[in-house]
């Protein structure tokens, strides 16, 4: 009883309980920034037929964590996180650039820079509005992308870069299993058995791109690409991506 007593104490000390709800309210699905109606590219491949099943929809998420998630935005998040943590605006602004050259279609840039637009305005309605962070936030032209946005809300959190990264990481996760659901379809417990898959693949994704040097950061994922670029023009479809 004392060393799980002990165990409780130094997590808390370590991760406040503020900080730890402020980041799961950064990753709810229910944070107004319409995560909700993006696919990124997974409408496209269940119309191509790429993903037709459970076992397709949690292959092609988990090979687009590995393979793009924790090689460009995860990597990139943590790097944002220290630029804001140190207040480095110019390292902010430049990072900001590398995310909207690295989206591949129209519809992927407009994405990020929705978002990130998206959660300027939340933070400025938070309580740490006056934090001039986030007025250099807004200054990133010609729109703060949501990697950006979503390091400095870790920030402001008292957030690590890991747990950050693994906020970040979950929500994801979570948008894009909601998006399978619908355009699959998925029921709820194949839902949840890919989310499953997701959660237990996020910790290594997270570690791998943390440990990943700034030279080797990379968005190459062209049938992804591809896909996102048919979305674009798709006859039908349920999603803005």
């Amino acid at each position: 009883m004392v060393m799980t007593m002990t165990t409780a104490t130094r997590t808390e000390t370590t991760r406040p309980a503020a900080t730890l709800l402020r980041l799961m309210w950064l990753a709810s699905p229910a944070l107004p920034v319409g995560g909700f109606s993006y696919s990124e590219g997974l409408e496209a491949a269940v119309e191509a037929g790429h993903v037709t099943s459970e076992t397709a929809a949690a292959a092609w998420l988990v090979d687009q964590l590995e393979l793009a998630l924790a090689r460009s935005e995860l990597p990139l998040l943590a790097r944002a996180h220290a630029a804001w943590a140190s207040s480095d605006a110019d390292a902010a602004a430049a990072l900001n650039d590398w995310v909207r050259s690295t989206r591949e279609s129209s519809e992927l840039r407009a994405q990020t820079e929705q978002m990130g637009r998206s959660l300027l305005d939340w933070l400025r309605n938070s309580e740490q509005a006056a934090d001039p962070r986030i007025a250099q936030l807004a200054s990133l032209a010609p729109a703060p992308t949501w990697p950006l946005a979503f390091a400095l809300g870790g920030v402001l959190a008292g957030a690590a870069a890991r747990d950050t990264a693994l906020a970040f990481g979950f929500g994801w996760c979570e948008n894009m299993v909601q998006a399978a659901m619908k355009a699959v379809p998925l029921g709820q417990a194949a839902a949840q058995r890919v989310l499953g898959r997701l959660a237990a693949a996020l910790p290594a994704a997270v570690d791998s791109a943390l440990g990943r040097p700034a030279e080797t950061m990379q968005a190459f994922a062209p049938g992804l690409a591809i896909l996102s670029a048919q979305h674009e023009a798709q006859y039908s479809r349920l999603f803005r991506s």
